[in-house]
């Protein structure tokens, strides 16, 4: 058994095995499929908020697997969690008690608004269990025979059939056709948009069973929701008993310097999908709800890996290293630091940057749309400095690091970017 004391002590990069450099992209390339445009480097080890690649170059970073290494690489406490769980019991049916998965839905609902969780692999397997719950809600507690689930233009919601229409951005969806009914589009953070849209559906009975929006959209260009606006969404939804469903799956668990995103909106949603950071690295989704719109019954949804024991133990170990080593505090307070650099860079570029945006340690460096830059440039010339960063659309450089990143760190990839800018300008 893995001694968490002995581990505690030891340097992070222990962790991290030696790269062999034997890597050939050729021969990954003729036996995976290119549902991914690639950089090209090949990770092979990590400690802390660095990774190291197959020819032991470093790199700071600022990616986490896009907002999902919630406590960064080869961190002690997931180490340990991780060997004593498949140690003890990896994977049993859902057909049976899991006690693992019973002590991580305690740990949520006790630290959210919600009441109940249901268990799978994924955000967008997360938002499909909230999509199902929606339309049973709606027909059994609304009587609406075909329901229907607002969404925002600019959002994200995962991959699948369904997710990828409730998805407001066409260039997801094109090809795969014919998409998914019973999804309508508002702009984001516009309140007229919305009554008109819940006005219109409505006007010849219910129809409308959900509102589906992020707390902040992350692919969509790392877009805060906007307080005045999600008040009044709450009060359309109880007005209309229309179900709230919050995706939290990139800002949830601690990202905005808070637990979870609606706390920075002032409102309490119905219904909660999570992911990425939950597990810190290791796949887990969840759909959080209240009981009042609990309507799902033995049957209705379901999955094989779903809240193994496995998963669970080790996302109860990240959720609670969150509490034990006040990450949130950390989320807020390195957050605020690196937007006051990004904003030095705004005024030090006024012809290449327009803006900063963001909460906690999820923010996005905004480029003019007139710049001759795009975001990707930025994040290929930051790459070479050593500074893996991601971009959120063709005009935002998107910064999510692990939440355990320090000061020093910050101010590290404020440097290195502020080089590469310098580089290619």
């Amino acid at each position: 058994m893995v001694n968490l004391k002995q581990l505690a002590k030891l340097p992070f990069k222990a962790f991290g095995s030696k790269s062999s450099k034997t890597f050939k992209p050729e021969v990954f390339d003729s036996h995976v499929m290119t549902t991914y445009g690639r950089f090209p480097l090949a990770l092979t080890h990590g400690a802390g908020c660095r990774v190291w690649d197959d020819q032991d170059n470093e790199y700071l970073d600022f990616v986490a697997g896009i907002a999902t290494c919630t406590l960064g690489h080869a961190h002690p406490v997931m180490v340990e969690a991780v060997t004593q769980q498949i140690q003890t019991l990896h994977h049993v049916s859902n057909l049976y008690y899991i006690p693992e998965q019973g002590a991580l839905a305690q740990w949520l609902t006790e630290h959210s608004c919600t009441d109940r969780v249901f268990f799978c692999n994924s955000g967008a397997e997360a938002n499909e269990a909230a999509i199902k719950l929606a339309r049973k809600y709606g027909h059994t507690e609304l009587g609406i025979e075909e329901p229907v689930i607002i969404t925002a233009h600019a959002s994200f919601h995962g991959r699948t059939l369904a997710t990828v229409t409730a998805t407001g951005q066409p260039k997801y969806q094109k090809n795969f056709a014919p998409l998914v009914p019973g999804f309508h589009y508002v702009t984001y953070n516009d309140i007229e948009a919305l009554e008109g849209a819940i006005a219109s559906l409505n006007a010849n009975g219910p129809q409308v069973a959900a509102i589906l929006l992020e707390a902040l959209q992350g692919e969509g260009g790392v877009n805060p929701g906007n307080i005045q606006y999600f008040k009044r969404v709450r009060e359309l939804c109880d007005q209309h008993k229309i179900l709230l469903i919050l995706d939290e799956v990139q800002v949830g668990v601690g990202r905005t310097g808070k637990l979870w995103g609606y706390e920075n909106l002032d409102i309490e949603p119905d219904v909660i999908t999570v992911a990425k950071g939950l597990g810190g690295g290791i796949p887990i989704g969840a759909m959080l709800c209240k009981s009042s719109c609990d309507v799902f019954q033995p049957g209705d949804h379901a999955s094989t890996y779903g809240g193994n024991p496995f998963v669970c133990g080790v996302a109860l170990a990240v959720c609670q290293t969150l509490e034990s080593e006040h990450l949130m505090a950390n989320a807020s307070a390195r957050g605020q630091q690196l937007r006051q650099g990004l904003l030095k860079l705004v005024d030090t570029y006024p012809h290449l940057f327009e803006q900063v945006r963001g909460w906690g340690l999820i923010n996005g460096l905004v480029l003019k749309a007139e710049a001759p830059l795009k975001s990707l440039d930025i994040v290929k010339a930051a790459t070479a400095q050593g500074l893996l960063l991601v971009p959120a659309g063709p005009n935002v450089i998107r910064f999510v690091p692990p939440l355990i990143v320090n000061p020093s760190e910050v101010n590290e990839a404020l440097e290195k970017l502020t080089t590469a800018i310098k580089n290619i300008t």
